[in-house]
């Protein structure tokens, strides 16, 4: 359902360059229109016209990234006051892992059916860039932003947000998408080394995460009430949720001839007795958060872009059900795949058309709300 795009107060003069207060949270556009495609590929339906479909959305990814990084390559060299202060702001800081994301979800599309275009040689050079990139503005972002939340940001009690989960789950996302790598490094060492690392960067993030998700939970439960233009953001607990249910799947897809047979079955079981519960626990929180949702809607919440907060996340939980319907053989997580993919392409074309709609009429506003 279409909705007015809202015009926080305080909001830049026109006359101020759109691009000095682009903030990282742009990023998350890109992500989720990645995602689109990531998670399109591999469904475990043969839809004709799909894949062409699902290749003509990476490729506009692909666009939004390289038009999105000159953007704020021109922000970081003609506006550095403001990206400073972007860095200090404990509401924009976090989005920095947006970066990282964006990065590794483009990469890893290049590989997933950007090959069908571009081929699959320059695919594994552009993924091998992208996922080199992401991997470490994503593990940068993991030590530097909480590193700036404990020294320099004035953080009141109580105003633990979902947004603080961005910088964290970054490493996980390179722990996803690392595993397509693989099979072009050479046997052995390389391989192991890769497979390893990532297994490394899922436990960096996932107890990362085990840190914040209670302060988190405890603002839910306690106060105060997120604003209504932070409620999206609920939904990226998804991320880690989603997206460590499916490095666990691709870790045992991957393992066979790179790690010693014990390891092989080790990988191959932890995709089940981790994947099973934690996908459950994901839909949980998919019922809250979107009870909590409906009724903001209902309170008057507006178009902001922490709308794109109902798309990446929500993709990490389609390909997280993707790799538990190939280890588990159940039809339930085939159907659980779709159902949740017709809701992310459905959160895809509303974030994407009303965000269109706001830069046509500048209306809105590019940068992300307080909170």
């Amino acid at each position: 359902m279409a909705a007015p795009v809202s015009v926080p107060d305080g909001a830049p003069s026109a006359r101020e360059p759109f691009v000095r207060h682009l903030g990282p949270n742009w990023y998350a556009a890109v992500m989720g229109t990645a995602i689109v495609a990531n998670a399109g590929v591999a469904l475990p339906v043969d839809v004709p016209g799909l894949r062409t479909g699902c290749l003509l959305v990476w490729v506009l990814s692909a666009v939004m990234l390289a038009v999105l990084l000159c953007a704020r390559a021109v922000h970081w060299a003609l506006h550095h006051d403001q990206a400073r202060a972007h860095l200090l702001d404990p509401a924009v800081a976090p989005f920095y892992g947006c970066l990282s994301m964006a990065l590794l979800a483009v990469g890893g599309g290049a590989m997933l059916v950007g090959k069908d275009w571009i081929g699959e040689g320059p695919a594994v050079v552009v993924d091998t860039v992208l996922f080199l990139a992401g991997t470490a503005v994503g593990l940068l972002a993991a030590v530097a932003i909480p590193y700036l939340m404990v020294e320099r940001h004035q953080i009141k009690p109580g105003s633990a947000s979902p947004v603080w989960l961005l910088p964290i789950v970054a490493p996980m996302v390179s722990a996803a998408l690392g595993p397509l790598l693989i099979p072009h490094l050479p046997a052995g060492q390389w391989q192991e080394a890769l497979l390893l690392g990532c297994y490394g960067m899922f436990g960096l993030s996932l107890l990362a995460t085990f840190v914040l998700l209670p302060a988190v939970f405890a603002r839910l439960v306690s106060g105060p009430r997120l604003p209504l233009a932070l409620t999206p953001t609920l939904f990226l607990v998804l991320g880690p949720l989603g997206q460590s249910t499916t490095a666990v799947n691709k870790f045992a897809d991957a393992a066979p001839g790179v790690v010693r047979a014990p390891y092989t079955d080790g990988f191959r079981m932890l995709a089940v007795i981790y994947g099973v519960p934690v996908m459950g626990f994901a839909l949980l929180w998919f019922a809250f958060a979107g009870a909590v949702l409906v009724h903001a809607r209902r309170r008057g919440m507006r178009f902001s872009m922490t709308w794109w907060a109902l798309t990446f996340p929500v993709g990490t939980c389609v390909t997280g059900a993707e790799g538990l319907a190939r280890h588990t053989g159940l039809d339930l997580y085939r159907w659980l795949a779709l159902a949740l993919y017709a809701f992310l392409l459905a959160a895809w074309l509303v974030a994407g058309s009303l965000t269109l709609r706001g830069l046509f009429t500048g209306a809105l506003r590019p940068a992300p709300a307080a909170g």
